[in-house]
């Protein structure tokens, strides 16, 4: 009998988005295969974890494609990307976690390919004048991302609505946390 690699995958970001010590017998019973099925698919948790990252970088830039991020205003693109990252929003945030994705030589391009797409979309907005220069589009970026992770991890706990998932993110970074009539109150 084969076996499913992507349904093995995704049980696999599953289980790991809600429990990120999951041990690879624990990833085999969530996929219904069992250990040593799982063990020739990915020689151990390193390589299962390597195999997320390849499925989260194709997940994210098929996002920033449907986004359609040079079309109109930068803070409706950045709407619509954050709506598109919503799907793979759980697994992202795990993978945000595993450290050994982001050190040495061996860093997949394919988040420099994301974090450049991301940055050039703030960059736009600056440009147009929609959103603050006194930000950089490198840490809008890492913003998003943290604020991405968040709403993953409080929507899988039940903390906030699902479907409060984009307005809570592009709020908070478009409009930041004071309130507007705070705002005027420090200018006077």
């Amino acid at each position: 009998m084969a076996v499913d690699r992507d349904h093995v995958l995704r049980s696999a970001a599953a289980l790991l988005t809600r429990k990120a010590t999951a041990t690879m017998d624990e990833v085999a019973k969530a996929a219904g295969i069992s250990r040593a099925t799982l063990h020739r698919q990915f020689a151990g948790r390193d390589a299962l974890v390597r195999a997320l990252e390849a499925l989260g970088i194709s997940e994210c830039e098929a996002a920033l494609d449907a986004a359609a991020l040079d079309d109109g205003p930068a803070s409706e693109a950045a709407r619509r990307l954050v709506h598109e990252l919503q799907p793979a929003a759980a697994l992202l945030a795990f993978l945000y976690t595993e450290n050994q994705l982001f050190e040495g030589e061996e860093q997949n391009a394919g988040w420099s390919r994301i974090d450049d797409r991301v940055a050039a979309l703030f960059r736009r907005g600056q440009e147009a004048g929609e959103f603050r220069i006194d930000l950089t589009p490198g840490w809008l970026t890492e913003a998003l991302y943290g604020l991405l992770a968040s709403a993953a991890w409080a929507v899988t706990e039940g903390r906030v609505a699902r479907n409060d998932f984009t307005h809570m993110i592009v709020e908070l970074l478009l409009g930041g946390a004071l309130r507007r009539d705070e705002t005027r109150r420090e200018e006077s």
